[in-house]
């Protein structure tokens, strides 16, 4: 494919009439090309008023057609071979296989959200007939579905260049929920959100579909972005990235004429509780226990969202050897390219700050990588009552460095999870002895973390039914949702009841003769799909 080094709006190549802008290769520091030309404030509203334009028919798509372009969009993204890993490498610093496993999460993502649009519960039909001859009053008919939002505006993450962005996680659930998508393109790796964006488009067109469904933009964040989301067809916002920049997002969002929600991933710790059961095994098993912790906060240079950042270890012999054991673990881990020179520019100071803090002590230090921009991974240690009281030592750092805090007892566990701000996830080492800790513990998680763990760690979210990524504040701006999994799509759909309407001008998903073949709720019970066609059948008979 080649790169114009322009947005790409309702399917044109747009130049730009605003400031311009490149790709970066952080391992050497290097300009990319080509040049990207960036959006004035202007130029963005054909983007959003394409989106405006698109939404009624691409909302009330049949169900086979939206699937099958959701479908499409990930067998394009295959198309592009290697290119899309090469370049996305040479703006992130992520090394191939990594790349290749997120290029198969996004295609993957696609393609399971194809299948909750055929299956079609998110639509969520319920219908109660009416009962005329019901006493005192009689009760009308009425019918409910979800419907789509409108469009919706994406940001791009810097630490996933492909799975949260331009086709990530919120396009793919915004465009299955039927919502057309302006996807604001991070400006670390512009041409990989180019590539992505030229095949959203390219299955656009081939199905035939209106151009406004998606469009790429490129622009300041301060401008672009605040203009975007202030722009009146904007009716919800998907952002992963810092905390201060999506703040600014939900209060501009909150500021509009017509407020509009703005679901932000920002901040987490993920802390990690070690109990005493956890630490009774050989030496071999304590070092295995800290090597898998490091790995996890090394990862990637660890500039994941899931990074463990705390690690909750118990006083006395035990904790001393795991602490050890962890100190000699991060001695053999070398420092990985960091995303952008900014990014590591933040961790210097992030561990500067926290090595500087009043009695936080160093376990162990990596080494340096081979590049400018790979520091050393760095884990320190400190007590728990200087944890509970220290704001200092609450604070993320994004990236290779995480602090190990040494409790005596389970009440501190609790009043230290009491302190803490919302996160993503908790996770804990423990054996079966452990259960009665740890169930006082749970019920104090579940009001700070979106997802437990036990025996794993936090990194490695499952693309599925089940996961939530999510959390309270300022994990996200909305502790009632997740930005991954299929409940995703929930975010950018509300619900709609119709009250006596003839079966003319009922909705397709509300007619009694049920052309898509939903399951629907009925007068309370729920009706499966393959039921209904039954009844179709002994009326037709």
């Amino acid at each position: 494919m080649t790169l114009t080094g322009h947005s790409l709006i309702a399917g044109q190549p747009v130049a730009g009439e605003g400031k311009t802008a490149f790709g970066f290769n952080p391992a050497t520091n290097e300009q990319l090309e080509p040049t990207y030309t960036l959006l004035t404030e202007e130029q963005l509203k054909a983007a959003t008023a394409a989106a405006a334009d698109a939404y009624p028919s691409f909302s009330t798509l049949d169900p086979e057609t939206h699937a099958g372009f959701l479908e499409a969009i990930a067998g394009n993204i295959e198309a592009i071979g290697d290119e899309l890993t090469v370049r996305a490498g040479q703006e992130t610093g992520l090394p191939a296989a990594r790349l290749q496993g997120e290029r198969a999460r996004t295609t993957g993502q696609l393609r399971l959200f194809a299948n909750v649009v055929r299956q079609g519960d998110f639509r969520g039909v319920r219908i109660d007939p009416a009962l005329p001859d019901r006493t005192p009053l009689p009760r009308a008919d009425i019918r409910q579905r979800q419907i789509p939002l409108g469009p919706v505006a994406v940001f791009g993450a810097s630490n996933f260049p492909l799975a949260f962005s331009t086709a990530g996680g919120d396009t793919a659930s915004a465009l299955a929920a039927g919502c057309p998508v302006v996807f604001k393109a991070h400006n670390a790796h512009p041409g990989t959100s180019e590539l992505v964006g030229q095949a959203i488009a390219k299955a656009v067109a081939d199905l035939g579909l209106h151009p406004g469904v998606f469009s790429l933009i490129y622009g300041p964040g301060s401008s672009i972005g605040q203009s975007l989301v202030a722009d009146p067809a904007i009716k919800a916002v998907g952002f992963t990235g810092s905390q201060s920049a999506g703040i600014a997002l939900m209060r501009t969002a909150a500021a509009r004429p017509e407020p509009i929600p703005v679901y932000a991933e920002m901040s987490s710790l993920n802390p990690v509780f070690v109990f005493p059961g956890a630490l009774n095994g050989s030496a071999e098993e304590i070092d295995a226990l800290a090597q898998q912790y490091v790995t996890a906060v090394t990862g990637s240079s660890g500039q994941l969202c899931t990074s463990p950042g705390l690690l909750f270890a118990p006083a006395g012999e035990a904790g001393n050897k795991l602490a050890a054991a962890v100190g000699r673990a991060v001695s053999t881990c070398a420092g990985q390219t960091m995303l952008t020179a900014g990014i590591a520019g933040s961790w210097n100071s992030g561990t500067e700050a926290l090595g500087a803090a009043e009695n936080v002590t160093v376990v162990g230090t990596g080494t340096p990588g081979p590049t400018e921009n790979a520091p050393a991974p760095a884990i320190y240690g400190t007590e728990i009552r200087d944890f509970i009281s220290n704001e200092v030592l609450h604070a993320e750092i994004f990236g290779a460095a995480s602090l190990v805090i040494r409790y005596s007892s389970a009440e501190e566990l609790i009043e230290a999870t009491n302190r803490i701000e919302g996160q993503l996830t908790a996770s804990l080492q423990l054996t079966e002895e452990d259960y009665p800790t740890a169930a006082r513990l749970i019920p104090a998680l579940e009001q700070k973390v979106g997802r437990i763990i036990v025996n794993g760690w936090p990194t490695g979210v499952e693309v599925g039914h089940a996961m939530v990524h999510g959390g309270p504040f300022p994990a996200t701006s909305d502790t009632r949702t997740t930005s991954v999994g299929t409940l995703a799509i929930n975010r950018f759909l509300r619900p709609v009841a119709y009250q006596n309407l003839p079966q003319e001008l009922l909705p397709v998903p509300l007619q009694d003769t049920n052309p898509w073949q939903l399951n629907r709720r009925i007068d309370g019970t729920v009706v499966a799909a393959d039921a209904t066609q039954t009844q179709k059948e002994e009326v037709n008979a």
